[in-house]
């Protein structure tokens, strides 16, 4: 069952990121969710196009998307779609950004899909199937050390506004880690640890369009992702920690110190 919707999935991920591409350059509409907080009408075109398909496939199913689908029919089944992970980036014609769309079954993730339009790479995982780019298999780094470790991040969008902002984490983590990207797409960020290009990425206040198909994808590569005490992931986690465990003690440990200097 799972393969004839992650076969679906593909297909309207990569539709969605075409339109995406074909888009990036032009004028967009811009509306404002909050301060720094950007919704385009590539968003919403995206979205709609994501879940008239899904709509029309699985008439049964749940909805959760980021700007204005949320269905509930009291399935089993919901999907959790974010048709434009990297807005602001989008925005300024920055070409960091992707789709990104997961299957959840009652309270678990069973595929996530994030297809990256620009480079035209489809990560895909399936619950005990492992994880995949372009039909290749991947599997999270082997760096053993934090300080030899490429990590990621993200800021809030209310960063101006609450001072549980992520510069505490970052000052701390900068002094510790070789380096830090901080690239506008969480989604792509949770790929990249699964494909070994991150060694670990934490991010502050996500929401589940953001997380949920990249923490499949980095448990099925063999990485694992917690909150920052190490407790279990949840969607509904304040913070998100994710690494190819081996550096995931110490990145606990950097970022504990950090909030104790609080």
């Amino acid at each position: 069952m799972v393969t004839d919707f992650k076969e679906s999935a593909i297909e309207i991920a990569r539709q969605a990121g075409a339109f995406l591409r074909s888009r990036l350059n032009s004028t967009h509409e811009i509306d404002y969710k909050g301060e720094i907080n950007l919704v385009t009408e590539a968003d919403k075109i995206s979205e709609e196009m994501i879940t008239s398909k899904i709509n029309h496939l699985f008439p049964d199913h749940d909805i959760l998307a980021e700007e204005f689908t949320h269905t509930n029919r009291g399935s089993d089944f919901r999907w959790i779609i974010d048709p434009l992970d990297g807005t602001t980036n989008y925005t300024h014609g920055y070409p960091v950004f992707c789709v990104s769309i997961a299957l959840q079954k009652l309270n678990e993730i069973i595929l996530g899909i994030i297809y990256n339009p620009m480079l035209k790479e489809m990560f895909i995982a399936e619950k005990g199937e492992g994880c995949f780019l372009n039909g290749r298999k991947i599997h999270v780094s082997t760096t053993i050390k934090i300080a030899e470790s490429f990590v990621a991040t993200g800021f809030p969008y209310d960063i101006r506004e609450d001072t549980q902002n992520n510069l505490n984490y970052f000052n701390e983590m900068i002094m510790k880690a070789r380096a830090i990207r901080r690239a506008g797409s969480a989604a792509l960020d949770l790929a990249y640890v699964a494909a070994g290009r991150f060694d670990g990425f934490w991010e502050l206040k996500l929401n589940p369009w953001d997380t949920a198909a990249g923490w499949l994808m980095v448990e099925e590569a063999g990485g694992i992702v917690t909150d920052i005490r190490g407790k279990g992931y949840c969607l509904e986690s304040p913070v998100i920690l994710a690494s190819n465990r081996r550096i995931h003690k110490e990145m606990m440990d950097v970022l504990n110190r950090a909030s104790s200097i609080l």
